[in-house]
Formats: structure tokens, sequence, C-alpha cells
């Protein structure tokens, strides 16, 4: 028999200071404020989530909700017509049938949903793994429609239209956008796409098959052009057909979009100048027409354009068609920078308007680097002696160097002064005009490594001043109408003022006495001109590109002085003989302007 310990009174204070030890380790405080901060953070985390959820993002939700729900189609808005000044449209809306899956309303079960698919492949001719990885690829999210076929034929539609076998499938009558012109109108215009994700975040109305507008006017007046949906309530049987549809929202159209363009002479342009690249073998050339008097755009043209009813096909054309370099192409803008210099010159004094300068055909300057081998700067010709109106006529550099870098007893503008005169002739900035893409150019500041060529070189609008098309039009109209720089208005709006130039009135009275000569004297480089039934004052140009290999020519001119009505712009993107391939472009666009639109008698 086993005897009992006996309980030793060391051994129970022995274990009781094992216990004591045990219960008194304290918790770290620590430990808590972690547990705490872990805990709060979780709480903010959810309130945020459904404050975004709820607040931030419950529009978008509930509108994605509601897209979702399956007996809800819509019935589509008619987009806004696009008019010209006249009211003639320039775009106009066909009717069209769309054929449309809504995965949400398609079979639970895969068997079933897979035979629908399969049916419908077979009516509309669409291989079935195509429509399944459509479905699969879709986000529910965003898409709750998946267009399956765009502008159906009429007799397939009215054949489907019926069809009460293929649950999820609809047939859906919508419009196609129908351009006017095409490729004249094509960066005017611009075209519309299907709605992006992106598209849908910002506006949770639209759904995966609506269209957007995608560039141009389609796309800066894309709110008020696309008007709103109507929506469809449809109610079904057990089996999932349809018993009724109504109409529970009518659909609002886009409300119209009258524009300052003048269709007839947009057409003139474009064909004009297409023809003139034709004769030359070039592709690329840009047009522009302003009223100088208010800034009315009257026509814009860059060439290549694209076709807005068949983008597709324009996807692959050389020359980046859908490039709008009327707008976004950034150009040297050689000679025709040098009434702005002029202008300058006269307001800082640097020369009056009868001093003159021999052109020899070159000047030659030190150079800093090398003493044996000065810098030569070239005129195009020996000008002999000049003053401001023949330097402007015959496009003199020699002269516009002394007049930018500074030459004998002549100072020069200096950069920082040209520099400065660059801006408030609203250079580097966008100008404003409603089209998407718009370009602000490139406009040369001191450093330490510039040197008097470099001036020298801006001055007559090479080296590395470069402007859009727009831009260079839109600073010759403020010496057409003695001061003012408007904002170029597409669609018809009040007029808006950039910049206020008529502290240099009476030096553009100067510097026009110089570009009416570049058409009135024989020694003009437009004189080409010289026999319009109306005066026009201009400048050309020749801009040097990839390393003087090639060259563009420019011109640019208004008309009827006194009071112009027209401004204009020509580029020909790497012309043949410089800024002769462009003067006779400009005279038929000045004459049929003439012909059509000022004369006492128009045609």
């Amino acid at each position: 028999m086993r005897k009992r310990r006996e309980l030793n009174f060391e051994d129970i204070l022995t274990d009781k200071a094992a216990v004591d030890d045990l219960m008194e380790v304290p918790v770290k405080p620590g430990a808590f404020r972690i547990c705490f901060f872990i805990f709060a953070v979780a709480i903010l985390v959810v309130f945020v989530r459904l404050f975004s959820l709820n607040v931030v993002s419950g529009d978008f939700y509930r509108q994605r909700a509601f897209s979702n729900i399956s007996g809800i189609s819509v019935e589509k808005s008619e987009r806004g017509i696009i008019y010209d000044r006249y009211g003639k449209p320039l775009v106009k809306n066909r009717p069209i049938f769309n054929a449309v899956l809504v995965p949400s309303q398609l079979p639970k079960d895969e068997t079933q949903k897979n035979l629908i698919i399969n049916k419908i492949s077979k009516v509309l001719n669409l291989p079935p793994e195509n429509i399944d990885k459509q479905i699969k690829d879709a986000d529910p999210e965003f898409v709750s429609r998946i267009l399956l076929v765009h502008d159906l034929s009429q007799d397939k539609a009215v054949i489907l239209q019926g069809s009460d076998d293929l649950p999820g499938f609809q047939i859906e009558s919508d419009w196609q956008r129908d351009y006017q012109g095409s490729e004249a109108f094509s960066h005017l215009l611009g075209y519309v796409g299907l709605a992006a994700k992106s598209d849908i975040i910002a506006n949770p109305s639209l759904g995966s098959d609506d269209v957007v507008g995608e560039s141009g006017l389609e796309a800066y007046y894309d709110k008020q052009l696309r008007g709103e949906n109507g929506i469809i309530t449809s109610f079904f049987d057990a089996q999932g057909k349809i018993l009724t549809q109504n109409l529970t929202k009518e659909p609002e159209a886009g409300q119209p979009l009258k524009t300052f363009i003048d269709a007839d002479f947009q057409n003139y342009f474009y064909n004009r100048l297409q023809e003139g690249l034709k004769i030359l073998g070039r592709d690329i050339g840009i047009g522009i027409a302003i009223n100088p008097s208010n800034g009315e755009v009257l026509a814009l043209v860059s060439i290549p354009g694209f076709d807005g009813n068949n983008i597709v096909a324009s996807l692959n054309k050389p020359n980046q068609p859908f490039f709008d370099r009327a707008i976004a192409g950034l150009y040297a803008p050689g000679s025709t920078i040098k009434p702005l210099v002029a202008a300058a010159a006269l307001q800082e004094n640097i020369v009056d308007p009868q001093k003159q300068v021999l052109s020899t055909g070159s000047i030659s300057i030190p150079n800093p680097y090398n003493p044996d081998q000065p810098s030569t700067f070239w005129d195009w010709k020996p000008n002999g002696w000049v003053n401001l109106y023949s330097a402007i006529a015959r496009s003199c550099n020699i002269y516009f160097y002394a007049l930018g870098g500074g030459l004998g007893d002549i100072k020069g503008l200096g950069i920082s002064k040209l520099r400065d005169y660059w801006q408030q002739f609203g250079l580097g900035v966008p100008t404003g005009v409603d089209l998407i893409g718009e370009k602000k150019g490139v406009l040369p500041a001191p450093t330490s490594k510039w040197r008097l060529g470099d001036t020298y070189n801006v001055s007559i609008g090479q080296g590395d001043l470069l402007v859009t098309p727009l831009q260079l039009i839109n600073y010759i109209t403020a010496i057409a109408n003695g001061g003012t720089i408007y904002q170029p208005r597409i669609a018809k709006t009040d007029p808006v003022v950039l910049k206020d130039l008529s502290y240099l009135k009476s030096d553009f009275a100067e510097v026009e006495k110089g570009m009416i000569e570049t058409t009135q004297k024989p020694y003009g480089t437009g004189y080409l001109l010289n026999d319009l039934p109306f005066v026009v004052a201009a400048k050309t140009g020749t801009a040097q590109i990839n390393f003087n290999t090639k060259v563009n020519a420019l011109f640019v001119g208004y008309g009827p002085v006194p009071n112009p009505q027209i401004a204009i712009i020509v580029m020909v993107e790497n012309a043949v003989e410089g800024s002769l391939n462009v003067v006779p472009i400009a005279k038929d666009v000045f004459k049929w302007y003439y012909d059509n639109r000022i004369s006492p008698s128009p045609k």
C-alpha cells in the first residue's frame, strides 16, 4: 500500500512563488495601442469604402445596376446635327438596326446557354467562340449589353425582330453618323466611336454600345450633341418570352451645332489644295481661313484626312491621316514671322521704315570657338539696298538678321525682346480653338550657349522656333484688323479677345505697306496675286527642315485691303520650289472667295 505523500511547507511556498511569478507578468501598453490602431484602420477602410460606393460613386453604381436589370433596354437618341454658317448640314443621321446580346438574360444552364449562342451565331453568321469570348471578356460592372452586329441589314433585322426562342438576343434601332464631304471635313468634324470604360466612369448613364465623340467637333461638343437615350421596359413570361414592352422614357435628341464654317468654301479649299499637292507629287498640306475682324473660322483643312464614314479603312493609310496638322503640327514659320519682327523693331525704335540695309547675299560674323572660320549667314539671293517695305516684299534675310540680332549701326532686338513679342502675339500658347488636341508650340529662350547666330536664325523663322499653322495665321489677323487677336471660333459663339495690341496700330500700318508690296510690286514674292479683283497683303515663307535637305512652303495673307474679310494660310510640306508652290493655290482661293462671297454679284 502506497503511502500518501505528505505536503511540505517549503514546497507550498515554492509553488506559490512560481504561480505568482506567472500571474504578475504585465502586458505592455504598446500592445493595446497596436490593437486599437489596427481596429481603427479597419473601421476607417470600411467607412471610406462605404462612403465611396454610396456617395462618391453612388450615382455610377445606381446607373450600372439600373442598366443591368434584365427587363430594361434603351431607345437610342438621335445625335445632334452639325451645320455650316448657311444652315447646310455637315453631318446627318441614318437610321440603322443593331444586333445586341444582354448576358444577364441568357439561360443560367450552360447547355441551354451554349445552345442559344450557337443559334445566334448561325443567324448572324458569327463564329460561336467569338460570341462566347465577348461574353467572358465583358466586365459586368461596365458592360450590360454586347454589340454583336452594327448596321444590320433591314431584311435580316425584320426577320429576327420577332424571334421568341433567343432570350438575351435583341434587335435595336439606332442611328449611324453620315458625314457629308467626308475627308474634306474630317478633322473639323472628327468621328464617333463606342464608349470606352473611361467614358462610362465619367458618365454612368452611358452604355458600352453608346457612341461618343472621339475627335474634332464631335468630341469637343459631345455633351451637347449626344442627347439622352429613351428607356424601354419589357415584361416576360415564365419561359422568358417578352409579353409586352413599354417606352417608359422618351429619347431626347442631341442639340444641333451651328458653326461659322462655309461648307462650299471648305470643299473648294480642300480640292484646290489637293490638286496642288498632286501636281507637286506631295501628300501633306494645310489650309485655314479666318475672318480677321472677329475670329470666325471659315475653313480648316488638313491633308491627308480620313473617311469618317469608314474609319477602319483609314487606319493603315500613310502620313498619319488622323493627325490634325492645322492645330497640332509644329513647324518653323520661315519668313512668315518677318512681319512680327518688323512690327517689334518699329515699336522698339530699332529702325525707321526708310532705313536701308545692303544685302550682298551673305554676312559673316566671328566664330568665338574658331576665329579662323567665321560663321556665314545667307540671304536667298543678293537683294541690294532694301528698306522695311522692300525687305518684307523681297523677303530679305539680311535685313531681318539686322532687326533681330543687330548689324552695323543697327543694335537689333535680341532674343529676350523677340521672345517677349512672340508671346504678345500669342505664340507659344494654344489659341483656345474649339477642337481637341491643339498644341502650344515652342519658343526658344536664351541660355548660356545661346549665340548671335541663333538669334539671326529665329529672326527669319528658322532654328528652334516652332508654331502651329493656326497660331501663325491668327497673329497675322492682328495686323489685318489693327491690333486685336481673337480666339478662333468654329461653333457660333460670341467673339473672345485674346490679345489687345492696339498700341502697335501705327507700326502695323507700316508693316502692311510692305505686305502689300509683296503682291503689288514686280519684285514681290507674291506678285502673282497682283491681278486679283482686290488688293491682298501677304507674306511668303520657305522653312528649311531635315538638316536643310527639304523645305516647307508657306503663304499668309489677307484681303481686301482695306477692310479685310478673309485671312488665309496655305502650307505644303516638303515643297519642290519653296513658296512658289503655294502662291498659285492662295491666289485661286482668294479668287473663289471674292467671286462667291465678296463680289457685288456673287456667283
